[in-house]
C-alpha cells in the first residue's frame, strides 16, 4: 500500500454513519459552486460486487452553452441529453475509445451544467478497486477520471443513473477535507477554454490526478 493516504482511510471516520444521499436541490446550483461543495464528501457506489465508495478530492465544472469546452456547447445530442435534463443525474461518456468518465449533472433543466469527477481518496470496498485497476497503490486506483469509474465499475449503462437515490449517490455527511484548502486552477486535457479555473482540488492530497500544489487562484 502506499504511504500518501493514512492506514485510517480504509474504514471512514463516520464508521456505519454514511449518511443519505444528497438531495436534488444540492444539484440546482452552478457547476462553479457544486464542484467546490462536492470537494470532501463520499461518492458512493452500491455495486453487484458489493459497496465501494470514495471522498471526492478533484472536480472539474462545465457550464453547457456558456463553456466552449462543454459537450453541450453546440446544443443538445443524443451523447449528452443527460446533461439538458434535470440535475442530480450521472452523465457519463466514453472517451478516446477506452474511458468512461463520470459526471454530475447541475444546475436548473436546460443549464446543461455539468461536474467532471476527477480523482477519489479511496475509502470503501477499497479490494474491490485493486482488483478492478489491478492497482495496489492506494493512492493511483481512482487517480483520473478513468480511474474513477473503473475503480467504481462504472460505465454507459451507468448514463442518466438518478444520483439523489442508490446505487450511485454522493453522502449528505459534512465534507472531510482534513485541513486541506480548495484551491481552483486551469483543467485538464483540453483545447478549448483551457484558461478557465474550473478545476478544483484539495492542495496536497496524494490522489489528486493534476497538479496538487497551490500555484493557482484561490
Amino acid at each position: 500500500m502506499s504511504r500518501g493516504v493514512a492506514e485510517e482511510v480504509a474504514e471512514p471516520a463516520h464508521r456505519g454513519r454514511l449518511g443519505q444521499p444528497l438531495p436534488r436541490a444540492f444539484y440546482r446550483r452552478p457547476a462553479t459552486i457544486v464542484a467546490r461543495a462536492l470537494l470532501g464528501r463520499l461518492l458512493v457506489h452500491d455495486s453487484p460486487e458489493g459497496r465501494v465508495a470514495g471522498l471526492i478530492v478533484e472536480v472539474e465544472a462545465y457550464r453547457g452553452a456558456n463553456d466552449p469546452a462543454s459537450h453541450a456547447y453546440r446544443g443538445r445530442t443524443r451523447r449528452n441529453a443527460v446533461m439538458f435534463g434535470p440535475p442530480g443525474h450521472a452523465y457519463v461518456y466514453f472517451t478516446y475509445g477506452m474511458h468512461h468518465c463520470l459526471n454530475l449533472v447541475t444546475g436548473p433543466e436546460g443549464a446543461a451544467n455539468a461536474v467532471l469527477v476527477r480523482a477519489l481518496e479511496p475509502r470503501l470496498g477499497i479490494s474491490v478497486m485493486e482488483r478492478r485497476r489491478g492497482v495496489a497503490e492506494r493512492d493511483r486506483l481512482a487517480r483520473g477520471p478513468g480511474c474513477v469509474t473503473q475503480a467504481l465499475d462504472l460505465d454507459l449503462r451507468h448514463d442518466g443513473l438518478d444520483v439523489t437515490r442508490p446505487p450511485l449517490w454522493v453522502s449528505d455527511v459534512p465534507p472531510e477535507r482534513h485541513g486541506r484548502p480548495v484551491v481552483a486552477g486551469p483543467r485538464i486535457g483540453i483545447r478549448v477554454a483551457a484558461e478557465c479555473p474550473w478545476r478544483f482540488f484539495l492542495v496536497g492530497n496524494p490522489c489528486v490526478s493534476g497538479a496538487r500544489g497551490p500555484r493557482v487562484r484561490r
